[in-house]
């Protein structure tokens, strides 16, 4: 993924110096790389050492690695502009053109920086521990309870053993029921849902792994999982609930779906048998 996006999606973690510093960034990226490191303190109100330790905390030897990154990410998304993918905030006044411009330069982007920040190690692990589940309960509340229930479709016309309920008591309630040989997906894009948190804790007590996918920021739910997936969205973009989030989640699962589809030697059998079997329901 992007620095810039990385940054973004760590605000919340970071202190309030370091929150300063990276909002400098993220305001005028473009003119982070004219300054220098004393340069950006000043502006950010920091100190220059504030600065190289911000650099370090992200993982970089110091301010001028920072900028080689931060100099990649305003190229790669000048190139996607010229292609006519506009990155920016949807504004009231925008028109129809413009909007849509927008709204499709978000998702494309949470897109492409969801696929970027997971490995291919990782999204393996997660087809294998989907492949070899006796059962897998797929958990989320509002907007990924939605992306919850299709991936669950999906996932039945492979022939997978899947529970999903909007219901959170009801899910609560088939956790209690999960064990060692069984996998419970847990979405989140917070990571810190009260209602999906418990429900993983409590199949955390009975012994079942959990699979969970959530935004990059450090939270709870991953910190409980096994294996953990992560999604970039870009809602301050969007300015609206759960549009880019919902799309970053659906490319993680229907990558995963794809994956399973590949690895299972009677897939296309058993979705050929579901579209025949709904085929009489469509004349």
């Amino acid at each position: 993924m992007s620095v810039l996006a990385m940054i973004e999606a760590r605000l919340n973690a970071l202190t309030e110096g370091e929150r300063e510093i990276a909002r400098t960034i993220l305001d005028d990226p473009e003119g982070v790389l004219r300054q220098s490191s004393a340069e950006l303190a000043r502006l950010a109100g920091r100190s220059q050492s504030s600065v190289v330790k911000f650099c370090q905390k992200l993982g970089f030897a110091g301010f001028q690695d920072l900028k080689i990154e931060i100099s990649q990410a305003t190229a790669r998304r000048g190139a996607a502009e010229s292609d006519g993918v506009v990155h920016g905030s949807i504004e009231a006044a925008d028109d129809l053109a413009t909007t849509a411009r927008k709204l499709l330069g978000s998702k494309i982007r949470a897109m492409q920086e969801t696929l970027s920040v997971n490995g291919a190690e990782t999204l393996d692990a997660a087809r294998d521990a989907l492949s070899r589940a006796r059962r897998i309960q797929l958990v989320g509340v509002g907007a990924s309870s939605l992306v919850a229930r299709d991936f669950g479709y999906k996932l039945q016309k492979l022939g997978r053993l899947t529970t999903f309920d909007a219901d959170s008591h009801i899910q609560m309630a088939n956790a209690a029921t999960l064990g060692p040989e069984d996998l419970m997906l847990a979405l989140s894009q917070s990571g810190t849902s009260l209602e999906t948190l418990r429900i993983a804790e409590t199949a955390a007590r009975c012994g079942a792994p959990l699979l969970s996918v959530t935004g990059l920021q450090p939270n709870p739910l991953s910190g409980l999982a096994r294996i953990a997936l992560f999604t970039v969205d870009d809602e301050k973009r969007v300015r609206s609930a759960a549009i880019t989030s919902r799309d970053a989640q659906l490319m993680v699962l229907d990558l995963l779906f794809l994956r399973l589809v590949q690895s299972q030697d009677d897939a296309a059998d058993l979705i050929r048998g579901a579209i025949d079997a709904v085929a009489p329901l469509k004349l």
